[in-house]
């Protein structure tokens, strides 16, 4: 029975995570599969789910927890959120170190990129149309009315695919094989049913895209590129394995955008200096390359976008313990733009490099009175007060942020890291089990709580806090074994 269930799911699953983004001209073709999957999971219960296999994704994945980065992501993501129809739930996006061009969307809001899509989306409208079609399949709840049409075509109870939906969905890409497991019939059923899918969710997609203030052709500008740059690849993308881009889809996505006005947008400078950046530290090449790179894209490109290519050469420099050159193109780019959090984060960097923390301190100081409790320059902040070796001060600005941000790996190591020069025992271990419980350790992250708890002074409020922590954390637990 578990070996059927896992395989319903992964013909589920396989279809509403890898994307296909097919588009159709006129949204009356689109077939009535309902919007509530009220039969299936709660919203609750989504979330539920969705934070179950974040957890399990920080622990297995390459999560690029950049806060510049991640800022970026988180802005733009947002700002698609804010136009889009029929949301339930708060989203979180994120992105993942990997090359392959994929983006895929799960339970509870959660959006995932490859930090890939950069090296290929060449404006931000094209990279903004792959978010807002990831963003219509959690509103339009795709992955529940998925779980509910398996139940209708068999056996397995909604539980039961329920509670195989973690083992599936952390691999999907079992589904493609899994389709040749079952049986023919059922196996056309599924792929007609993703199809209706995904073609409601590049009608909300491209509407979303409009709304939000982007260039609607964005979406078949980008899938067009991405058919005859792999035509005759003998390993495409796993993107366009699972869902191809015959030509018919794209001129569908095409009609479909050919609906709204030409938008004429200015180049996005925050989106060149995230791709700047991925280039620079996440694409997997050497500094030569990286740097060649720059120098010939920016050949091709606009000189109004010129500071990103000078801002990933200065990462680059950086990273290569390169200073002097470094600091020659900061000094230049921050004279132009004093509060581009890009630009403070590398030069925060630089200094602490240099061994002067003060310099770093100093500065973000000053950033902060001007966008005070801001994610980027809180965490730079308190990195640059343990370089300078102040501790206790760097302990207070991190239990704040921690507070505001209890989902941000680098919040809790600066502060494991800040206390453990302290000789604080105790709360270096509890930080700690905060990143172990992020990444489902459940086990281990009460093991450090009880270890914190025994180093306490009998009675006090920091032992009564270890305690609860610890009970909050068994209750965790047990909901997630409830779930596999």
């Amino acid at each position: 029975m578990l070996k059927r269930t896992r395989s319903l799911l992964y013909l589920c699953i396989s279809a509403v995570l890898t994307p296909s983004f097919t588009a159709y001209a006129n949204s009356n073709d689109l077939p009535d599969i309902g919007t509530t999957a009220s039969g299936t999971l709660t919203i609750a219960q989504e979330r539920q789910y969705g934070d179950a296999y974040m957890r399990m994704l920080r622990s297995s994945k390459p999560i690029i927890d950049d806060p510049v980065v991640n800022e970026y992501i988180d802005s733009l993501g947002h700002r698609l959120v804010a136009n889009a129809s029929n949301v339930k739930t708060p989203f979180t996006f994120f992105m993942i170190r990997d090359r392959n061009i994929n983006a895929f969307a799960f339970f509870g809001g959660y959006v995932a990129m490859h930090s890939g899509l950069f090296l290929h989306a060449k404006s931000e409208s094209e990279l903004a149309s792959v978010l807002a079609h990831e963003i219509s399949h959690i509103t339009q709840r795709h992955l529940a009315r998925s779980m509910e049409e398996q139940a209708r075509r068999s056996p397995a109870t909604l539980a039961a695919l329920a509670g195989s939906l973690l083992l599936a969905i952390a691999a999907p890409e079992a589904g493609i094989a899994a389709i040749t497991a079952t049986t023919a019939g059922n196996a056309q059923s599924q792929i007609n049913y993703t199809r209706a899918n995904e073609r409601e969710a590049d009608r909300f997609g491209i509407e979303t895209l409009e709304k939000a203030g982007f260039e609607a052709r964005a979406m078949p500008q980008f899938f067009t590129r991405l058919a005859d740059e792999y035509r005759y690849a003998s390993t495409p993308p796993p993107m366009l394995l699972t869902h191809p881009l015959p030509e018919d889809r794209i001129t569908d996505s095409r009609a479909r955008a050919q609906q709204y006005p030409v938008r004429h947008l200015a180049p996005s400078m925050p989106y060149q200096l995230t791709r700047a950046r991925v280039i620079a530290r996440y694409a997997g090449i050497d500094s030569t390359a990286a740097l060649d790179w720059f120098d010939r894209t920016e050949k091709k490109s606009s000189p109004s976008i010129k500071d990103a290519f000078d801002y990933g050469r200065a990462l680059v420099y950086l990273d290569s313990q390169k200073l002097d050159q470094a600091k020659s193109l900061l000094d230049a780019l921050l004279k132009k733009d004093p509060d581009n959090n890009f630009y403070l984060d590398a030069m925060s960097d630089l200094y602490i490099a240099q061994q002067h923390p003060e310099k770093a301190q100093t500065m973000l100081e000053a950033a902060l009175k001007v966008n005070p409790r801001n994610p980027v320059l809180t965490i730079n902040y308190a990195n640059s007060l343990i370089e300078a070796k102040d501790n206790q001060k760097a302990v207070r600005v991190l239990q704040r942020y921690t507070h505001d941000n209890p989902n941000d790996l680098n919040g809790w190591h600066l502060l494991s890291q800040a206390n453990a020069h302290l000789g604080n025992n105790a709360e270096d271990l509890a930080a700690r089990a905060e990143i172990l419980a992020l990444k489902a350790d459940w086990n281990k992250a009460i093991q450090y709580y009880t270890q914190a708890s025994k180093i306490a002074d009998l009675g006090s409020l920091e032992q009564a806090r270890y305690d609860a922590r610890i009970d909050q954390l068994m209750a965790q637990r047990d909901r997630f074994m409830a779930l596999q």
